[in-house]
């Protein structure tokens, strides 16, 4: 069979990237053992891989409100309904990992109604897929409910944001048809 791209987008050669990019790319790859293909689809746009890293890293790395997992369960949800294959994959081996939980990706991504989560947990991703599908319908009675299962204000904010941003980026993916790496698919499961 023969190897697919892993993008429709050029995939730069990582020697040639600037400096900054081919530090971090190198960085993870030293990490993690492999490249994340999104990487590589983004590099070749050096302003906008910085930009999107920049508000990648702003949301998804900070520690309080959300925990990590919980910012992943947002990616995965998000992703599954928008039918982003690279996004559920990817954040979905990274849910398992933070979570410590190896069924909750596949849960969550199928029917994060009936996933084995928190009523809180619930709630979020409720407010999630409505900011994804109608946001133009999100009102005050969403940031009573969000606060009444325990969320602030910056947690309310957090879970927006996440879910516009991973509208975005799969959108992107869709696009350009960003295939997820192999290893994505065992990551979390053992």
């Amino acid at each position: 069979m023969t190897k697919k791209p892993i993008a429709r987008t050029p995939i730069p050669d990582v020697n040639t990237l600037p400096e900054d990019i081919r530090t971090r790319i190198l960085t993870v790859q030293e990490k993690s053992g492999f490249i994340p293909n999104v990487f590589l689809m983004l590099a070749h746009r050096p302003e906008e891989f910085r930009a999107f890293m920049a508000y990648h890293d702003t949301l998804m790395d900070k520690s309080e409100g959300l925990t990590k997992a919980e910012r992943e369960m947002i990616v995965v949800a998000v992703s599954a309904l928008n039918q982003c294959q690279y996004c559920v994959v990817a954040h979905g081996a990274i849910l398992r990992i933070r979570a410590k939980n190896a069924l909750i990706a596949d849960q969550v991504a199928a029917n994060w109604r009936k996933a084995d989560i928190t009523d809180k947990q619930k709630a979020m991703l409720e407010f999630a897929i409505k900011v994804t599908l109608r946001a133009n319908e999100v009102n005050e009675d969403d940031h009573k409910a969000l606060r009444k299962s325990g969320f602030d204000d910056e947690a309310i904010w957090d879970i927006a944001a996440i879910a516009a941003f991973f509208g975005m980026s799969n959108r992107l993916a869709n696009v350009t048809n960003l295939r997820p790496n192999d290893e994505f698919y065992g990551m979390g499961r053992g």
